[in-house]
This record gives structure tokens, C-alpha cells and sequence, in this order.
């Protein structure tokens, strides 16, 4: 017989807890309901959370809430920093938090947090928890093979509208609305991919590398349902593409702030794992006969983008310049072998050209004001007169000839290009 008052309570709720989550699995209930029904059992604080800690439901009130943020679990986006809570206890308020892994199969699939600021979770508790998971998995398994079939349907009707194979233009429209999406607007079509060199360091093999991309494709959806509802976010085998809305009315650097807090939300601190990623925007597309040319843009932008800029990086179609004349040429040794032609050894992949031609880029960029380009590298004046004359015994009168200024323009932008 059991006398321990703490423990027969904990068998109550143990009790309870297995009663309620039974009738949700048999009622097809949500993650919301058994967030909801682990936190009532407990009588603490509940979130289940994406792998990165994105949340997916929650029975929180705003003091638990208040408190993950006053101990740092939370970042600027609401992303629950599920890195930094330990399984053992990690200290909130004066009380605590816990986290489990969400597993079916072996497959990561989420995570159950409990917090309780005000008092230590018991471990009957933690048992409890360790059940709702159990639950959870199921739950989550269900929810994504339906959700997977779903976006590949929506993702499936979306590249037909951008190879213009969708329909008439009525058609396209009504069959949007059933997504809940409003493609009939003027929108910003963003493009995001996750950068080859941040994969690569991780070593996926092919399954790890479709989980991230899962996670990928759910975070845009995510944080652009929050923005608009109407948003359409869908996944193609290696980028996101995103429909971000436009204004009219509103000046066109609101549209770009839109864009801009989409990616911050889907970036957030860059915590719990999540990977580097890269995008490209097009210009406005004014309606759905536009969209096709947006996409384009977008793809086109966010490529060299990342040849120009690296990983991380975030490119306008507006802002490509010269790039976007210099990318349609689609031999790449003919590039090298132009920027050779016309820089000659300043053309090297050496430490000593590489520096040359960031001076001579800053010396076009001034102009050839010696002054200027010295103070923008922090050169003595002398230093700087010294390497304008080596420069010009390397390309020729280039401080003077606008058309061989011009040649070496280019000849550094190809360089960029070709990386």
C-alpha cells in the first residue's frame, strides 16, 4: 500500500494523464490537445516545438512564457532555444525546465518541453511526459505523411503555374483559394535555398538531407502563415519559394521590409542546429501572367548571389547590375578566359592578386582619386601612388583610357562570377 501523499498524487496524474491522452488518440485529436492535457494533468507549462524549436503548440500562460524569456529560452523570432534546456532540469524563475525528444522509428521528430517557474518537476512527472512524447509521435507521424502528400500537391501546382501550364487565369485563381492562397496580387517572389557548403560540412546521407530540407520548407511556411495567412510557401526538391505580398499603395521599400522580416523570422539566432541558408528576390509581379518571369528573377538572383556574395547572403533581382549580363554567358572558361585576356596575372588565384585587385576595385570605385582610395584602405598616400603605378605597368593606362577602365570592370566582375 502506498502512504507517500506526493506519490499516490503523482499515480493520479499519472492516472488522469493516461485517460486523457487515450481519448485523444481515439478522438483523432492534435498536438494542441495533448499539449493541453499533459499541462491540466501536471499543472505546469507545456510546448511541443519543431526539432530547432519552432513551436507547433502550446498550453502556456503568460507568465510561463514570461519566464523562458527572462531565462533566455526564447530569441527574438519566439524560437525556443530547445539547445540550451537540459533533459536533467535547466533552471526557470525559481523553478524549472525539461525537454524530451519526440522519436518514432528512430526519426527526430519534434520535442515536448514542460516548464514549472514556481517549483521543481517531479519525476513521476518526467515519466508522464515521457508518454505524452510517445503519443506525440504518433500524432506527428500521422500529421506529416498527410502534410507531405498535401505540400507536394500544392508545390506540384505551383511549378505549373510558373512554366505557365496551370490553366486560364479564373482557374488559377479559384484553385489557389482552395490553399487559402491569393495569387492574383501584386507579390515579390522569394526563392531560398540552403547553402551547399554549410551540407556539406555537416555530412548528411540522402534521409538527413530531406529532414533538413523538411525542416527548411516547414519554417517558411511557419513564420510566412504568421505574417499573412495568404502567403503561398512551397517546397521544390531544393529551394523554397515564397509569395510575399505587395502593397500598392505603399512605398516600395515596405515590400522589401516584408521580405526582410520573413528571413529574419526563419533565420532567428541560427540556433538549434538550423543551417545557413541563401535568397533571391524578383522584382514586384504585378499578377499571375507575371509570375513565371518573377520566378525566374528570383532563381537568378539568389545563384549569383551566392557566387558573388557567398552563403548567407540575401540578393535582389534590381541589385544584380552587370552579374546578371555576365551570368547568361554559359561557359564559364570563356569568363576566365576574358578576365585573363585583360588582367593578366592580376587574374591569379594568388594572395598577392587577390589584394591588387580589391586596391583596383576601390581605385575604380574612387574614380582614381589617389587620396580617396588611400584613406578607404588606410594607405599611406605614397603607398598608394606606388601601387597605381604597378597596376598600370601590369593593364596599361588604365587611370586614363575609359575603354580599358571599362575592360577591367567587367574582367572583375567576371572574375566574381566564376568565383
Amino acid at each position: 500500500m502506498i502512504s507517500d501523499p506526493d506519490a499516490v498524487a503523482a499515480l493520479e496524474r499519472a492516472d488522469a494523464l493516461h485517460t486523457a491522452l487515450s481519448h485523444i488518440v481515439l478522438e483523432g485529436g492534435d498536438l494542441d490537445a495533448i499539449a493541453e492535457s499533459v499541462g491540466a494533468a501536471l499543472g505546469c507549462g507545456v510546448v511541443f516545438t519543431s526539432t530547432d524549436g519552432r513551436e507547433r503548440a502550446a498550453h502556456l500562460d503568460e507568465a510561463q512564457r514570461a519566464a523562458l524569456g527572462a531565462a533566455e529560452l526564447l530569441d527574438p523570432t519566439g524560437r525556443l532555444r530547445v539547445e540550451r534546456i537540459d533533459p536533467d532540469g535547466t533552471r526557470v524563475g525559481d523553478g524549472e525546465a525539461l525537454v524530451r525528444r519526440v522519436v518514432a522509428a528512430g526519426v527526430d521528430l519534434a520535442r515536448i518541453i514542460a516548464v514549472r517557474p514556481d517549483g521543481r518537476i517531479h519525476s513521476s512527472d518526467v515519466h508522464a511526459l515521457e508518454r505524452a512524447a510517445i503519443v506525440a509521435a504518433l500524432l506527428v507521424t500521422r500529421v506529416e505523411a498527410i502534410t507531405a502528400v498535401e505540400n507536394k500537391y500544392r508545390g506540384d501546382f505551383l511549378r505549373d503555374v510558373f512554366l505557365g501550364r496551370a490553366g486560364e487565369q479564373d482557374y488559377v485563381s479559384e484553385h489557389a483559394q482552395a490553399f487559402g492562397w491569393q495569387l492574383d496580387r501584386p507579390v515579390l517572389v522569394v526563392v531560398a535555398v540552403l547553402d551547399p557548403e554549410a551540407m556539406a560540412a555537416l555530412e548528411p546521407d540522402p534521409e538527413d538531407r530531406r529532414a533538413w530540407q523538411d525542416r527548411f520548407a516547414h519554417a517558411w511556411r511557419q513564420v510566412s502563415a504568421a505574417a499573412d495567412g495568404s502567403i503561398a510557401s512551397v517546397a521544390f526538391s531544393r529551394e523554397v519559394v515564397t509569395l510575399v505580398p505587395v502593397d500598392p499603395a505603399a512605398p516600395p521599400t515596405d515590400a522589401h521590409l516584408a521580405v526582410d522580416r520573413i528571413i529574419d523570422g526563419v533565420r532567428g539566432d541560427r540556433g538549434g542546429g538550423r543551417i545557413a541558408f541563401s535568397a533571391g528576390v524578383s522584382r514586384v509581379a504585378q499578377g499571375l501572367v507575371e509570375l513565371p518571369e518573377a520566378f525566374r528573377q528570383a532563381q537568378r538572383a539568389v545563384e549569383i548571389g551566392r557566387r558573388v556574395h557567398g552563403g548567407g547572403s540575401v540578393t535582389r533581382f534590381d541589385q544584380l547590375g552587370l552579374h546578371r549580363l555576365l551570368a547568361l554567358v554559359p561557359d564559364g572558361s570563356e569568363l576566365t578566359a576574358f578576365a585573363a585576356d585583360v588582367l593578366g596575372p592580376l587574374a591569379e588565384r594568388t594572395p598577392e592578386a587577390a589584394d591588387l585587385r580589391e586596391t583596383l576595385q576601390v581605385l575604380l570605385d574612387t574614380n582614381f582619386n589617389v587620396a580617396e582610395a588611400a584613406r578607404a584602405q588606410f594607405f599611406h598616400y605614397n603607398t598608394m601612388r606606388y601601387r597605381v603605378g604597378k597596376l598600370q605597368r601590369i593593364l596599361g593606362p588604365v587611370a586614363t583610357d575609359p575603354h580599358l577602365r571599362l575592360d577591367v570592370a567587367v574582367a572583375l566582375r567576371a572574375l566574381e562570377i566564376v568565383g
